[in-house]
């Protein structure tokens, strides 16, 4: 029986990459909505704090979770978030 993966969490963005962040975002929404296994995704701007974005995803597994993070890692979202501090907690990956 397969668990699916969560993780919630925020990123805070340095200030002098934020456009570059904001510019890309739509993208990279998009492009994780359509990954086989994802049934939801989400990153918003806070609303106290304009460099944290909240983020909250969850994968039908881990297999589609682990595809996922190997996509985002070689793509140009992955660059413009080389600096960012994440701050995650990872469920259903045992």
């Amino acid at each position: 029986m397969s668990t699916t993966v969560t993780l919630n969490g925020y990123i805070v963005v340095p200030a002098a990459e934020l456009a570059a962040v904001q510019a890309e975002l739509p993208n990279h929404i998009a492009l994780t909505l359509a990954e086989p296994g994802c049934l939801s995704f989400s990153v918003t701007q806070d609303a106290d704090n304009p460099l944290r974005y909240n983020v909250a995803e969850e994968f039908v597994d881990a297999a589609a979770f682990t595809q996922h993070q190997t996509r985002v890692r070689a793509s140009y979202w992955g660059q413009v978030t080389a600096n960012v501090a994440r701050h995650y907690t990872i469920t259903g990956m045992d």
